[in-house]
């Protein structure tokens, strides 16, 4: 079995996170759009201060993420055939976890907006607390706790965190 070359491991690099967030930008574009027209509906008028509050919170975190999530690949278009993959590959890997980081505030805002507009405010918040424990325990939690899974059976040097750092 031949070893991949240092550019061979940054394309496989970049095609694995341009994988991981057409994941994410689906996600983000729905729950985004779903923001956007939430507005124009009907019971939206019956909203309070504060659900109007916890939406404007949950729109802009989505904005963010949006615009977060889909900058690798402006980034990309401006060093394209520049040899600069190294680079891109550490911008995106910084720019899908700032823009995950922002998608879960949406997410639980709008878990928030939704629960307090059906439920007593007190159990809204309950649920909407543990929405989002229940995301940051499968996408910060479990994945920390489990990095080293499978390590003895493949080196797999594109999970080593100096590689997406540069450290």
């Amino acid at each position: 079995m031949s070893k991949e070359t240092e550019r061979q491991r940054w394309q496989r690099n970049f095609a694995d996170l341009l994988q991981e967030l057409r994941v994410a930008q689906t996600g983000v574009q729905i729950l985004f759009a779903f923001l956007l027209t939430l507005p124009f509906s009907n019971g939206f008028t019956r909203t309070t201060a504060f659900q109007k509050d916890v939406y404007v919170v949950a729109l802009l975190a989505a904005a963010a993420a949006t615009a977060l999530i889909i900058s690798p690949v402006a980034f990309h278009r401006a060093l394209f055939r520049q040899g600069r993959k190294p680079e891109l590959v550490r911008f995106a890997h910084r720019m899908a976890s700032y823009g995950l980081a922002f998608m879960l505030v949406s997410m639980v805002s709008a878990v928030l907006l939704i629960t307090d507009f059906v439920l007593d405010r007190p159990f809204a918040f309950v649920i909407s607390g543990l929405t989002g424990l229940w995301f940051l325990a499968f996408w910060g939690l479990l994945p920390f706790v489990r990095r080293n899974w499978g390590e003895d059976d493949i080196d797999d040097e594109d999970d080593d965190p100096r590689t997406l750092t540069g450290d």
